[in-house]
C-alpha cells in the first residue's frame, strides 16, 4: 500500500522516467541470462536462405585500417539499401588472427540477435583469412549467406616471411601467421569451404603485398583474377576495396542470383 501511495504521489513525468529505467534493467537481465546460458541467436545448423540477404559485415586487413572498406560499405549501402558494418579489429589488427575471428563472430551474433535473416561477409586481405577461419571454426558455414574475399593471402604471403627475416622481432603475431606454411594456415587448409556456401575470391595480378597474388585461390570458391575479366586493369592490392570494377563485381556477388565467375568487366 505504501508503494502504491508513493507511486501515485510522484509526477507523471517522473513515472515515465522510472518506467524507462525499469525496462532497461529488465532487458539487461534478459541479455545476461541469454549470454550466461550459452544460447546463441546465430544458427548452428542448416544454411541461410539465398533469397533473404541481410547485413554485410566487412573485415579489414592487417593493421585494421577501415578507410577503404568504409567506401565500399557506403557503396553497398547506397546501392542495395542493406545495413553494412566495417568491423573494428582487436588491438591494432596485427595480433592473433583468432582474436579477429572472435570479433567477427560477435558481430554475426549481434546481427542475428537483432533479427537479421542472414549475414554476408566481405574480407579484405588478411580479413579474408579471418573469414575463412570463422567459417571453419566458429560455425560460419551455417551463418554466412555469402562470402567475398579480396586479395586474401589464403596460402600466406612471401612479404610476411621477408619482413620477419629482414627485421628480426618486427613481425607481430598476425605477420607470423600469414607466412607461407605457418601452423595456422596449414590447419586452416584442412577445412575445405562447404559446397553449400557461395564464395567469391577475387584478386589482382598486380598485387605486390600478397605474393604470389594467386595465394588468394581457395578450393571450392569461385576464383577470379581481376585481369581475367578486366584486362588492363591497373588496381594494386590497396586499390581492391575502392576500384570501380571490383566494387561492381562485389555488388554482383552479394546479390541473390547464383554466384558464378563474371563473364565481363563491370563498372559504373
Amino acid at each position: 500500500m505504501r508503494i502504491t501511495a508513493w507511486w501515485r504521489g510522484i509526477s507523471p513525468r517522473r513515472r515515465l522516467m522510472l518506467s524507462g529505467v525499469a525496462v532497461v534493467v529488465v532487458l539487461a537481465v534478459v541479455v545476461a541470462v541469454v549470454v550466461t546460458s550459452g544460447t546463441s541467436a546465430a544458427p548452428q545448423a542448416g544454411t541461410p536462405d539465398q533469397d533473404q540477404p541481410g547485413p554485410v559485415l566487412l573485415v579489414p586487413g592487417y593493421g585494421g585500417g577501415q578507410g577503404a572498406l568504409n567506401e565500399l560499405a557506403a557503396r553497398i549501402r547506397q546501392t542495395t539499401g542493406r545495413t553494412t558494418e566495417v568491423l573494428t579489429l582487436a588491438g591494432d589488427g596485427t595480433g592473433d588472427l583468432l582474436e579477429q575471428v572472435a570479433v567477427l563472430s560477435s558481430a554475426v551474433e549481434r546481427a542475428y540477435a537483432a533479427g537479421a535473416p542472414s549475414v554476408d561477409v566481405v574480407g579484405y586481405s588478411a580479413g579474408g583469412v579471418v573469414a575463412r577461419l570463422w567459417v571453419g571454426r566458429d560455425g560460419g558455414e551455417h551463418q554466412a549467406r555469402r562470402v567475398v574475399t579480396l586479395g586474401a593471402p589464403m596460402h600466406g604471403t612471401g612479404l610476411a616471411t621477408a619482413g620477419g627475416a629482414l627485421v628480426p622481432g618486427a613481425c607481430p603475431t598476425a605477420c607470423v601467421q600469414l607466412a607461407p606454411g605457418s601452423a595456422l594456415l596449414q590447419e586452416m587448409a584442412k577445412d575445405p569451404i562447404p559446397s553449400t556456401l557461395p564464395w567469391l575470391s577475387l584478386w589482382t595480378e598486380r598485387d605486390e603485398t600478397v605474393t604470389p597474388p594467386d595465394s588468394a585461390r581457395v578450393d571450392g570458391a569461385v576464383n577470379v583474377a581481376l585481369q581475367q575479366v578486366c584486362p588492363g586493369n591497373q588496381a594494386g592490392h590497396g586499390d581492391l576495396p575502392t576500384d570501380p570494377a571490383v566494387t561492381e563485381l562485389v555488388l554482383q556477388a552479394l546479390g541473390t542470383t547464383p554466384l558464378e565467375a563474371p563473364a565481363e568487366c563491370l563498372s559504373s
